[in-house]
């Protein structure tokens, strides 16, 4: 194994975007920590529309939930749109198969316009990786508009929660991975 598999099922329509920012600083802080093989799915790019069972889902998006399902650790990030993360980023983990993520650490990330966004991570990510039995891990991570020049995280404070969190995550991952580290 070349590193530990981190998946990005990255929820935001739009590229660039402050969501990916956030996710671009998580990757490099696992990475000075353990070897990571990082890898995305822009969920805005699999033309999920009008696929409601897993059987009717084309090979890309096949391949996608699959990278998801396998993964070591899956980062879980959204941007907040009136109070949850977008349909498209539901819609995804919709045709995950139901019992693929059990035991699975999930780091979970957000970003929204103001801080009274943050509660989407334990008011709605929480609950829907708890339907997945996933072992989300305990410090998420939240970022505001502010936090961002362009999509630029530039807030020490994330940073130093990202680190955190980050530091806290690598106790949960899969021991190879970590040892692979040593």
């Amino acid at each position: 194994m070349s590193g530990l598999r981190a998946v990005v099922v990255n929820g935001s329509p739009s590229r660039p975007s402050k969501t990916m920012g956030l996710v671009d600083v998580i990757l490099d802080t696992l990475g000075g920590l353990v070897p990571v093989e990082a890898s995305r799915i822009d969920v805005y790019r699999l033309g999920l529309g009008g696929i409601i069972e897993r059987p009717d889902a084309p090979p890309e998006v096949e391949a996608a939930l699959r990278r998801a399902e396998e993964a070591d650790l899956l980062i879980a990030a959204t941007p907040v749109f009136r109070g949850s993360y977008p349909g498209m980023f539901k819609q995804f983990f919709d045709l995950v198969d139901q019992y693929a993520l059990v035991d699975k650490p999930v780091l979970l990330a957000a970003t929204g316009g103001g801080e009274h966004h943050a509660l989407v991570l334990e008011h709605a990510l929480r609950p829907l990786f708890g339907f997945f039995q996933a072992l989300t891990l305990p410090v998420a991570i939240f970022a505001s508009s502010g936090d961002f020049d362009g999509t630029v995280l530039l807030n020490p404070r994330v940073h130093g929660r990202i680190e955190i969190a980050v530091t806290s995550a690598v106790r949960f991952l899969p021991a190879l991975a970590v040892q692979e580290a040593k």
